[in-house]
């Protein structure tokens, strides 16, 4: 066979390779160099990248995947991780470490704070150990939730993998078997069972990685339990007794668990879609929300778009991040981002610009 190119063939190559090199590279799977200081998000919810914002000496303070963070009275930023030389990290806003505690739990992945009439208490999901434990804030063991076999809820032989938990106005804990049977457990305060909705399938009811679960307190006469569907691209809303309500779809976007900050919802999102709709490795940005559930910004992701009242699907637009696992946001409205699957990184700051 003749290869030699033929100049008909070269002119064609030739304007082939000078036609894509017109268009704007996307990097969204052979990422650019990180820079800080660059601003995304958008319309009225746009941030400052601090990439090096966590950044802790990682011989004496390592983290593996940085899962979740919350924020407590007192202003401190507060991590879970699934490193057992320092399950907990705890942070002022300038990044500085204040504390660090907890060996025990290899799969450190869900943290929730409760003030419970102003004492706090800390709530850790640990879907390798499945178990759910109650914790005071140095870490003391108040309360062990363990595999619902032991109060009939399940069968033995069923998975349960807790990857979040939520306290109820009334002290009612939901636990979500995200990694496990995808079913929302309910508890008393004394961790007594109650029962349980939801379980696998793509009913409206139903989860397909029940990975989140919050208190959506915004309409304040009538709060409702927000869980996280992240194979659905969706955040299902329910009664607090587990009637399902409605469904937050949010295409494209494979969402961890609902953040309530004010009249907005915020999430990390792991992994986006790209080219033919799947999931797509190092893909994560944040979506935000208004009150009325309609995405307003989406920080390291695509502006978010309407078309006949439907939005449309939302991937990652710049290569800040890797899996955006979980937001924590501030007093004064900056994001702090925790990431999976992340070469180990520390938790990233978005200033509010």
């Amino acid at each position: 066979m003749n290869t030699t190119p033929s100049r008909r063939n070269f002119l064609k190559v030739s304007a082939l390779t000078a036609t894509a090199l017109s268009f704007k590279p996307f990097y969204i799977l052979k990422a650019q160099p990180k820079s800080n200081g660059e601003i995304i998000g958008h319309g009225s919810h746009k941030y400052k990248v601090h990439l090096g914002w966590g950044n802790l000496d990682s011989s004496e303070f390592p983290v593996n995947n940085c899962h979740e963070m919350v924020q407590d009275s007192k202003g401190r930023l507060i991590m879970v991780g699934d490193e057992v030389k320092n399950n907990i990290l705890v942070y002022d806003r300038s990044g500085k470490l204040l504390d660090s505690w907890g060996h025990e739990y290899p799969g450190g992945h869900g943290l929730t704070l409760w003030n419970a009439n102003g004492e706090e208490f800390l709530f850790i999901c640990d879907p390798n150990l499945g178990k759910v434990v109650k914790t005071d804030m140095k870490g003391k063991v108040l309360l062990t939730i363990e595999h619902p076999s032991k109060v009939g809820a399940y069968e033995e032989k069923m998975n349960f993998k807790p990857t979040e938990a939520a306290i109820g106005p009334d002290g009612t804990i939901y636990v979500a078997d995200g990694y496990g049977s995808q079913w929302v457990l309910r508890y008393t305060p004394k961790g007594e069972y109650i029962g349980k909705f939801g379980g696998p399938g793509d009913g409206d009811e139903q989860f397909a990685t029940a990975h989140g679960v919050a208190i959506d307190y915004r309409n304040k006469a009538n709060p409702t339990l927000l869980v996280t569907s992240r194979v659905h691209n969706s955040f299902k809303r329910f009664t607090l007794d587990g009637k399902y309500l409605s469904t937050i779809f949010l295409p494209g976007a494979f969402v961890c668990r609902p953040v309530l900050d004010g009249d907005n919802l915020y999430a990390g999102v792991c992994w986006s879609r790209l080219k033919y709709l799947n999931q797509t490795p190092n893909s994560g940005f944040v979506t935000i929300l208004d009150k009325n559930d309609k995405v307003i910004s989406n920080p390291g992701g695509t502006k978010p778009e309407y078309r006949d009242g439907k939005l449309q699907v939302m991937v990652q637009d710049y290569p800040q991040f890797m899996h955006c696992h979980d937001v924590c946001i501030d007093s004064e409205k900056n994001i702090y981002i925790c990431q999976w699957n992340a070469k180990k990184t520390y938790p990233v700051k978005l200033e509010r610009v």
